[in-house]
């Protein structure tokens, strides 16, 4: 889940014809893996962010898959949009390649960045390229990210790696396995796979208020946030004395930049169960709100 800090950032995107300064936003999503090519592009990404684009480069051409590919051609910046562009056209169904595209554009002043980045959310939406698209079309109206599902219950997963984490969530059959499994689908930018998740957890468990919540918050989207509004919100009703309900109203609230409301909802989180999970995630937010 994304800070309180970060929830209020803003960033300026629009398509005037003015290069940026410094080099593209790089954005390789490599999930679980921890194979040897996955450590390199963690790392080249690193020394990329760091302004090591040298060494960077040299780790992306170890490698040949897309992500290696996209890397090599940012490390090379500002004399490479040709190359991003005929990647981009070279997989015009890789949310990947489309993401970058856009980015590459928008960095040099080129028009275009917008029409990349509804591609690259409408062409694999259940992946992080996607969601970070949509935050870029959507920059000035809301949050980056997605809300993420703060379940009310403690739990401890009994694995060691994250691949396995992963694994031992998706064989778990039980609700609180569900909707673990769809917190874990959020965090690794699938919200299309948590959405999932969180609806067989309603299907086995109708009238858990933890189901009920994940149910609504999984449904939220940027383009369309009233799918999440008009489930959660009747819940304060029906739950009154539910914390959880309350945070993720007012969490909710926040990514529509609606921070009076946002905070009084988290507020009543904190006096509705002073003593939970969720209203020490609510005074979290609160404090960084301060």
């Amino acid at each position: 889940m994304l800070s309180a800090e970060e929830v209020l950032d803003r960033e300026d995107v629009s398509e005037q014809a003015r290069p940026r300064k410094g080099v593209p936003r790089l954005v390789l999503d490599l999930g679980v893996r921890n194979d040897p090519e996955a450590r390199d592009l963690r790392r080249a990404t690193e020394l990329y962010e760091r302004g090591r684009r040298r060494q960077a480069a040299a780790l992306f051409a170890r490698h040949d898959s897309l992500e290696a590919k996209v890397g090599a051609a940012f490390a090379a910046w500002p004399g490479s949009l040709d190359r991003i562009e005929q990647l981009g056209a070279l997989y015009p169904r890789s949310a990947l390649a489309q993401l970058h595209v856009g980015l590459a554009r928008f960095w040099a002043g080129e028009g275009g960045s917008i029409t990349a980045w509804r591609e690259a959310r409408d062409v694999e939406p259940d992946t992080v390229y996607a969601v970070r698209a949509d935050d870029w079309l959507h920059a000035r109206e809301f949050a980056p990210g997605l809300p993420g599902f703060t379940p009310s219950f403690s739990y401890r997963i009994k694995s060691d790696t994250p691949a396995e984490q992963l694994e031992a969530l998706e064989a778990d059959q039980s609700v609180r396995g569900r909707l673990l499994h769809g917190v874990a689908l959020q965090r690794l930018g699938h919200p299309v796979s948590a959405r999932r998740a969180f609806a067989e957890a309603l299907r086995l468990a109708p009238n858990d208020v933890d189901a009920l919540v994940a149910d609504a918050v999984g449904r939220y989207t940027k383009e369309r946030p009233v799918a999440a509004f008009s489930r959660l919100g009747p819940l304060t009703r029906r739950f009154p004395r539910a914390a959880t309900v309350r945070f993720h109203l007012g969490l909710l609230l926040l990514w529509q930049r609606d921070v009076a409301e946002g905070k009084r909802q988290l507020r009543l989180a904190v006096a509705t169960e002073p003593a939970s999970r969720v209203a020490r995630e609510a005074r979290r937010y609160l404090g960084a709100l301060r």
